[in-house]
This record gives C-alpha cells, structure tokens and sequence, in this order.
C-alpha cells in the first residue's frame, strides 16, 4: 500500500474511548462508531484512524484486553461495511497485531518512547507506520529548539530503521502537544518544512490541541477555527495527511487552499 499521496489527505479520528480530551464518551458505543464512520468517509476522509486508549497529558492506560474489546469490533465491522483505510493508534504489539488483522492496514504508533519490541513486530508485518515524535520530558531551553527537536526525530528515526523497519514504510509526526510547550509546537508549525529533507511523509495531528486553546484561551469545544488554520498551514509546509476531528470544514478548506495553489502555479 503506498501512503506517497499526490495530495494531502484527510485522517478522521475515531476514539472509543471515555477519556480523550475532546470527545471521550461519544462514540463509546458501536452503533454511534459506525454512524460516526459512515459521517467522517461522507465528509472526505481518506482514512480512519481508530484509538481505545487516550493519548491525552494524564491520561489512564488501559489493560490489553480492555483495548482490544474497545477496538477489534469495530474495526472489523468497518472492514465489512466501508471501503476505507482503518489506521490503529496504539502503542501495544498485541493490539497492533490483532487490529492488522482484522483488517486494519495503517498503525499509528503513538507512544512517550519508542519500543524495539514494537518496531520489530510491524516490520515482520510490514505495513506503513506512523512514527510520533517525543521529548523524554519537556525541554526547557529555547535557543536553538528546533534544530534539536530535529535531530532527535532523525535519531528516533535510525532506531526505526535499526529495528527493521522499512523506509518507504515510516510516516513521521512531529507530535504536537507531546512533551512539548505551546511555543515548541508553534515553532515547530513554522518550521515544519525543514522536516521534508528527511524524506518521509508527514502527518500531523493539531486538531483541538492545547496550543490552540492556551494561545487563544479557548475551551476544546471552541478550538475549530484555529483548528482548521493550523491544518492549512502544516499543509502548505507540506504536509501529507491531517488527523482531525472536524473532517468536514478541514476536507472543505484543503479543497480551497488547492485550488488557490493551483492558480498561483498555473497564471
């Protein structure tokens, strides 16, 4: 499966879960899930990204069992009714293993470290992986942040590789809002096309994040706009897929910003 997209693209989120920072609870159920599919694939999403266990600063892990209940039902219904790429967010080898297959073809592997355990089993399997960067701990210093946020993702990267996994298989994620301040997320926003050397596709997750709310001083619930805008300028710093909760107004604003960059290249 080649995840070069020709153009970005768009990655619903999917989180059965009672936890996560946005929307916790609401699709707990299987029959809110598949309907909240049925939604996300009618608004352009090109992928659905499916998570039993909340990434959020805080949050509480759960068993494997536990995960597994939450999310091999539904990706397996998914399968059986839609016609769309199901990505795995996790960062548990059982629940990858299982979730690839019942039909999932993505893992997102979000996790505080990486684990060579982890990477040796997706590369036996040998499906794209999404590699989330993280500080072991927030980085204090300001000078010369980005610079070294890089060369720590391209060190996270040579493990990757070092462990079996294929490059034309690594997706990366600079991994807003993980071990990083609100301004580190936006100076990594506004670099983020310094990571295209390192020749890998980029996805980013923005939606709802905290370093909208704290610049804005906004609840989760009135993050969208700066939600959207985000997504469209990690787009324009080439970015190739955008994991949202707001399919629809993100699908609607990339069309826009295409078009605009189609007639700005073709007076």
């Amino acid at each position: 499966m080649n995840f070069l997209f020709k153009n970005p693209v768009v990655m619903g989120i999917l989180n059965i879960t009672p936890d996560s920072f946005y929307d916790g609870g609401n699709f707990f159920h299987r029959k809110k899930s598949l309907s909240q599919v049925r939604k996300m694939i009618q608004e352009g999403a090109s992928i659905i990204d499916v998570g039993g266990e909340s990434t959020r600063p805080g949050f509480t892990s759960v068993s494997v069992q536990e995960e597994l209940d939450r999310v091999i039902p539904i990706i397996e219904k998914i399968r059986s009714v839609f016609d769309v790429i199901i990505s795995i967010d996790t960062s548990k080898v059982i629940v990858m293993k299982e979730a690839i297959k019942f039909g999932a073809r993505f893992v997102n592997y979000v996790s505080y470290s990486i684990e060579s355990k982890f990477l040796r089993e997706v590369s036996k399997i040998n499906v794209p992986v999404c590699i989330t960067h993280s500080f072991s701990k927030v980085k204090r210093t300001k000078k010369n942040f980005f610079s070294k946020f890089k060369k720590d993702f391209l060190k996270k990267i040579e493990f990757c590789k070092l462990n079996g996994i294929n490059e034309s298989k690594i997706i990366i994620d600079p991994g807003f809002g993980f071990m990083k301040n609100t301004d580190q997320n936006y100076k990594i926003l506004a670099n983020l096309e310094k990571l295209l050397d390192m020749n890998f596709p980029i996805m980013v997750g923005l939606s709802r994040k905290s370093m909208i709310g704290d610049l804005l001083k906004l609840p989760v619930e009135e993050r969208l706009t700066g939600s959207v805008l985000c997504a469209l300028v990690s787009l324009l710093k080439g970015a190739k897929i955008i994991r949202t909760h707001d399919v629809k107004e993100t699908v609607q604003s990339i069309k826009i910003a295409e078009k605009i960059i189609y007639f700005s290249e073709n007076i």
